[in-house]
């Protein structure tokens, strides 16, 4: 099957694609993949750079801990650096994808299989996977917590598993740890809205089977490698919806040693049988949820083969504490499936933007949902109960918002709680959560977390926020950056103000006249208006004089 028959990009093509737009960083300086190619790229999450301002890493000279070369070049926040790359992955400007996503899953096309493909110019199988240096430990995979890891581990994949009865394949985005250079750990949640691949891993072993084949692809085309983090229905072919996405079929592949189909222009494809008999200790590693995952058992799988395109990059999702790549790339795509939730399904027309925190938080503990002032107090709550209760690893905290908020903003946040939330009438705590990804808490069985509702939102008009208009504000930046060379402003947040709330007419007017030097006939207008017998504090409305 020939290229002109592929209706999307592979990921050579969308590197072209981010170099064109700036977005990707090439380094071509050797780079220890074991102790200092992540932290290299963790930098631009934790050293107060824009998200704006971050960038996809290509590392085209890779060692190791021991000063060994690597063939294959590293790629690090190739999908999801920020929202301007996944943007480039999804051919679509930003305020497009949620319709994308739509009309993907309500449009889906079904996959091509093709006789030869790319990902199987190199196959690796029989004593070439075996010894130092070869098969896995031939792979420049990165120690993504250095200091922590315990192993290099496969982070970008599309881990390929099939129900044994329906035959409808699942790819899910999976952490696996190495082991050998035939042998590796992976690791499937089996938490309440955990991993498809772990459904099909209890069939198989309710079968009798003792072993579950899978392949683990890695540096996928953006719109395969975009569904395997996505939670879709259970039993929906990601691949479908893949192609949905790109609007032409995926092609697959018949693997070469398992009984799988699998993207056929993936960079690399690890095969092998997943053992459902045998546990083994995986971990430490750095987890999402912000702490280090410690040591537990899981699943182990020994490699049948590895097959690669001839130019393979291997590609490398930055997660662990977030803001991250992996975060990044669900926060793109859940926030509008949120909205929609909302909006569409429950029909809460308030309702403008929903925010998942993200910074330290992994978006699944604090939802924001930002209402329209004046959307009656029985919708608001309609709002927070839907977004809580959505996804069941999402929204243990739900916040209600309007629109002057800024939602990123965690000072506006706690100013919104501070003097619009009145926490006898305005908060609510339902029991009966599960107490999904976190640090030890998802593994006790027995054990329940709560839900925290909280209505921010302005009950009656307020006053404009106490901040210069924009205008004085813009001429007062002028000055700054191009007289005075101050240090380059950040812009937060609120950074000016606007008449909008309680502010009449008459208090423009003032305003307007102090502005310009004019407060002496303020002064001659209030002496006209002076009254006997009041209390000091008394509240003065000239609308209602």
């Amino acid at each position: 099957m020939s290229d002109s028959k592929r209706g999307y990009p592979d990921l050579h093509e969308h590197l072209d694609a981010l170099r064109k737009a700036g977005l990707l960083l090439t380094i071509d300086r050797p780079i220890d993949k074991d102790a200092v190619l992540h932290p290299l790229v963790r930098w631009q999450y934790v050293g107060g750079i824009e998200e704006h301002e971050r960038k996809a890493f290509l590392f085209t000279n890779v060692t190791d801990g021991h000063g060994r070369k690597y063939e294959f070049p590293v790629v690090v926040g190739a999908l999801a650096a920020n929202r301007a790359v996944y943007s480039v992955g999804m051919r679509a400007p930003e305020h497009e994808i949620q319709a994308r996503w739509d009309h993907a899953i309500a449009n889906p096309i079904a996959p091509r299989i093709v006789e030869t493909a790319p990902c199987q110019d190199v196959v690796l199988d029989g004593n070439a996977l075996k010894a130092e240096g070869r098969g896995l430990d031939s792979l420049p995979i990165p120690v993504s917590t250095p200091g922590f890891d315990s192993a290099p581990t496969l982070t970008a994949t599309n881990v390929v598993t099939k129900d044994p009865d329906s035959g409808i394949h699942n790819h899910g985005t999976y952490r696996a740890g190495l082991k050998a250079p035939d042998r590796l750990v992976v690791r499937m949640a089996t938490r309440v809205g955990g991993a498809g691949g772990y459904r099909h891993y209890l069939k198989y072993q309710k079968r009798g089977d003792t072993t579950m084949p899978c392949a683990i692809a890695l540096g996928c085309p953006p719109y395969v490698a975009f569904v395997a983090p996505q939670k879709l229905p259970i039993d929906v072919d990601e691949m479908e919806v893949a192609g949905g996405l790109a609007r032409a079929p995926i092609n697959l592949v018949r693997a070469k040693s398992v009984d799988l189909l699998v993207p056929a222009e993936a960079e690399i494809v690890i095969e092998g049988l997943i053992d459902t008999v045998n546990l083994e200790p995986e971990g430490p590693f750095g987890e999402s949820h912000g702490h280090v995952a410690l040591e537990e058992f899981n699943m182990p799988m020994r490699v049948t083969a590895i097959t690669h395109r001839r130019d393979a990059i291997v590609a490398s999702y930055i997660s662990q504490v977030t803001p991250s790549e992996s975060s990044a790339m669900k926060r793109v795509a859940y926030e509008p499936m949120f909205l929609a939730h909302l909006r569409h399904t429950l029909g809460i027309r308030g309702v403008k933007r929903v925010t998942l925190h993200e910074r330290l938080t992994a978006l699944r503990r604090l939802v924001i949902v930002t209402v329209e002032k004046g959307t009656p107090r029985t919708e608001i709550w309609r709002g927070l109960y839907g977004a809580s209760s959505f996804r069941p690893d999402c929204g243990k905290i739900c916040i209600a918002v309007n629109e002057d908020i800024d939602p990123d903003n965690s000072d506006a946040l706690f100013w919104a709680l501070g003097f619009r939330m009145d926490p006898s009438s305005d908060l609510q705590v339902l029991p009966y959560r599960s107490p999904g990804h976190g640090p030890e808490r998802e593994h006790e069985a027995e054990r329940e977390d709560a839900t925290l509702l909280m209505d921010a939102t302005m009950k009656e008009e307020l006053p404009p926020l106490a901040l210069p208009k924009r205008e004085y504000m813009e001429r007062a930046r002028k000055i700054w950056e191009e007289e005075l060379g101050l240090p380059k402003l950040r812009p937060q947040s609120p950074w000016f103000s606007s008449a909008d709330g309680d502010w009449l007419p008459q208090w423009e007017a003032a305003a307007g006249r102090a502005a310009v030097g004019n407060y002496l006939e303020n002064g001659r207008i209030s002496e006209r208006l002076s009254r006997t017998g009041l209390k000091p504090e008394t509240r003065f409305r000239p609308d209602k004089a």
